[in-house]
């Protein structure tokens, strides 16, 4: 006996045409401006995604992207030829910069970018920057909020260093920085921080803020010229277990611990 159907085939159709445009409406109504796709990856921040797009340098399906582009997060989009994953998939990592890689992912004369010696299958960027010649931890990650706190001076989060100078260390040398130095070419000067000895010609420094060769100039301020200068800890995150090149993967109550930390608004 044949079977009969509650629905005709015209009926059939149309429901699958309805059900087809319903689907469609919703991923309209969840589309979102690439440039912000790209910082809520933690790729960089919106203006910068701008000037990617402008440049060229963000394809979205393997077509070239354009300014305003709207997007689902469905697509396959590329920065530099590197994919982007999925801005909801967050990873932090702790990297040990070496001397003479440069935070950089724009500079073509750089001869060694982090962006290349870090191999992970990720793109992530850096929050916080360490010049070329000096070493030490880098937080990576493609969480832009994580980013935007740790990036945020105000918040005032401490970053510690073991530094080595040219000239033996005094303790008029150590009592002038630990009080904040005046930098003539920034005209600024540098909040108070904690600074003690170590060595003859070394000591340690923990900064609350991330003014460009901070401690370089500081220390040219009294006649210092720095010979070595590594980055130990940012908040609570340290290079412990780590060689230069060497990254490990922050999860646990470690991550935990530094996600509430960056959630803490301080006075500057």
């Amino acid at each position: 006996m044949e079977t009969r159907w509650p629905f005709c085939r015209s009926q059939l159709i149309k429901l699958r045409s309805d059900k087809e445009m319903r689907e469609t409406q919703t991923m309209e109504e969840k589309k979102e401006r690439l440039n912000k796709y790209l910082a809520a990856c933690g790729i960089c921040s919106r203006r910068e995604a701008d000037r990617l797009i402008e440049a060229g340098k963000v394809t979205v399906d393997g077509e070239t992207a354009s300014m305003g582009m709207q997007i689902t997060g469905q697509e396959e989009i590329a920065v530099h030829g590197k994919k982007v994953f999925g801005k909801n998939d967050k990873v932090v990592l702790a990297y040990y910069k070496p001397a003479g890689v440069t935070c950089t992912e724009k500079d073509r004369h750089a001869e060694r970018k982090v962006s290349d010696e870090l191999k992970y299958p990720v793109r992530l960027t850096y929050a916080g920057r360490l010049d070329k010649d000096s070493e030490g931890l880098l937080i990576m990650t493609n969480d832009g909020d994580l980013i935007d706190h740790m990036m945020r001076g105000t918040n005032c989060h401490e970053k510690e260093y073991q530094v080595r100078v040219d000239k033996a260390v005094s303790d008029s040398f150590l009592k002038g920085m630990s009080e904040g130095v005046y930098l003539e070419d920034l005209d600024i000067t540098t909040r108070k921080c904690k600074v003690r000895k170590t060595g003859q010609y070394t000591f340690s420094m923990i900064l609350t803020q991330g003014v460009n060769r901070q401690i370089r100039r500081m220390t040219e301020s009294f006649g210092y010229r720095v010979r070595a200068l590594r980055r130990t800890r940012v908040l609570n995150i340290t290079l412990e277990g780590l060689k230069p090149g060497e990254y490990r993967v922050l999860q646990g109550e470690e991550l935990e611990k530094l996600y509430r930390e960056c959630a803490k608004e301080k006075d500057a």
